[in-house]
Order: C-alpha cells, then sequence, then structure tokens
C-alpha cells in the first residue's frame, strides 16, 4: 500500500494531539493548549495556495497567541505556502526544532508481557509520565488539559520490569493512523531494549484498534530515536521545522 500524504498526517495529528482552542483563518490553523508542546500551541497552513494577505494574517495569528499567554509559533510542513515563509523570514522570525515525519504501513508484532494500557488520563498513567518525564504540576496540568480534549481511541503504553514502570508512550488512532508521542525510558535503564518493547506493545495495541498506519514526529538530530524507530520499520517521509519571532533588534 502507499503511505497517506502530509496532509493525511497532519490532519490525524490534529485529531491525536488536539489543541484546546482552535481557530481557523482560511487553511490556516490556530491552536492554544496552556503551552503544552509547541505542535498544540501554534498556527499551522495547510493549503500551500493560501497566501493572500500572509503579513496581516500573521500578525493577527501571532497577537491571537499572545491573548492567550502563549508564545507565537508557526509550524511550518510542506503544506505551508512559500510566502508564508517569506513573510516570516521578512519579519525576522528564527528556524528552530527541524524535525521529521516518519511513518509506515503497521504490520504484526508482539506486545511485552509486562505492557500495561491504561486510559491516558488515569491518574496512574499520569504518575508514570510524570515521574519518566521528570515533569511539575505545571506540565502535568497542561498535559491533563490536551488529553482531556481527545476524541479518538488512545492509551498510554507502560512497560514494567521488576514492579516498576520503566518505559512509556501516549498512542492515539485517528483516521486509520496511528500517532505515537511522549516516548520516554527511565534514564537508569537505557540501552535496554525497553523502549522498542514499548513501541512493539503499543502498535500491538493500535492494530486492535483499526489502524493501517504508523507515524510520528522526531527531532531531526535525535538520531538515537530515528535508529529505533527505522529498526521498527519506520521511514522518513517528510521535514517540518517551527518558527518563532526573532530577538528584538
Amino acid at each position: 500500500m502507499s503511505l497517506p500524504d502530509p496532509e493525511a498526517f497532519e490532519r490525524a495529528g490534529l485529531l491525536a494531539w488536539p489543541g484546546i482552542e482552535e481557530k481557523w483563518d482560511g487553511s490556516w490553523l490556530r491552536r492554544a493548549t496552556n503551552g503544552y508542546t509547541q505542535r498544540a500551541n501554534s498556527t499551522q497552513c495547510f493549503d500551500p495556495d493560501d497566501f493572500e494577505d500572509a503579513d496581516v494574517r500573521v500578525i493577527s495569528a501571532a497577537s491571537w497567541m499572545v491573548m492567550r499567554k502563549i508564545k507565537p509559533v508557526f509550524r511550518m510542513t510542506p503544506l505551508a505556502a512559500p510566502e508564508l515563509g517569506a513573510t516570516l523570514d521578512e519579519a525576522g522570525w528564527q528556524q528552530i526544532d527541524h524535525s521529521n515525519l516518519f511513518a509506515m504501513e503497521l504490520g504484526d508484532f508482539e506486545a511485552d508481557a509486562n505492557a500495561e494500557y491504561l486510559c491516558p488520563l488515569d491518574p496512574k498513567f499520569l504518575a508514570t509520565t510524570k515521574r519518566l518525564q521528570d515533569y511539575d504540576e505545571a506540565k502535568i496540568a497542561g498535559l491533563k488539559g490536551l488529553l482531556g480534549m481527545l476524541k479518538v481511541p488512545a492509551a498510554g503504553v507502560v512497560i514494567h520490569r521488576d514492579g516498576q514502570a520503566v518505559a512509556s508512550s501516549i498512542m492515539a488512532v485517528a483516521n486509520g493512523i496511528v500517532i505515537t508521542g511522549n516516548v520516554v525510558t527511565d534514564p537508569a535503564r537505557r540501552r535496554q531494549g525497553l523502549a522498542a518493547a514499548m513501541m512493539r506493545s503499543g502498535l500491538t495495541w493500535a492494530k486492535s484498534q483499526g489502524a493501517k498506519v504508523a507515524a510520528l514526529n522526531v527531532q531531526a538530530d535525535n538520531q538515537a530515536a530515528k535508529a529505533l524507530y527505522t529498526g521498527l520499520g519506520y521511514t522518513h517521509q517528510y521535514d517540518y521545522h517551527y518558527r518563532i519571532p526573532g530577538a528584538p533588534k
């Protein structure tokens, strides 16, 4: 089978990693989620041909985000109009966090014997995330706000060793695509195959939920993570990055 195009992946991502507040301006989408992750607190364009009045709309989107006490951010994918990039260049917006989307046709995997699947809002899963991610209360509150907006099948996937949670992630299935996020392994337990065990377990769950394709986002310079995902069968699909206002001159 051929894999979906960037728009299909990006629209699935909107459902799998939702914003608390969203506002469309033509094909530009603004999202605000109490500052939890850039992806859920950014503006992005879904049509390369939608660039009319880009300068005015950039200012409007930035103001909208500032009013919600989040930093102005644009997510720049292959769907972004080139004129939007040129407008941001002219205004001095910086490029940060160059990343990749990886995906694959979802095959058969074997779940780890010590895998656990929890509702992402289950206090047990949130406590595991807080510990493994080293989140403070504000960060956990932001995550809870995002998870509370989920309207698609989702699971908090946890791997246990010696009675302790040692790896976890959040997986959500939208439009037949399972999107994986918040992948983390206990720093004291790295290089033990735990992340791979967690991924295989989560992908097994996703297939049972009807997923046909798997996708995830990864930082372009995270070679260890990219090696993990490539080993599972994921391949690079496209690049994206974020834009933020430059420092005042």
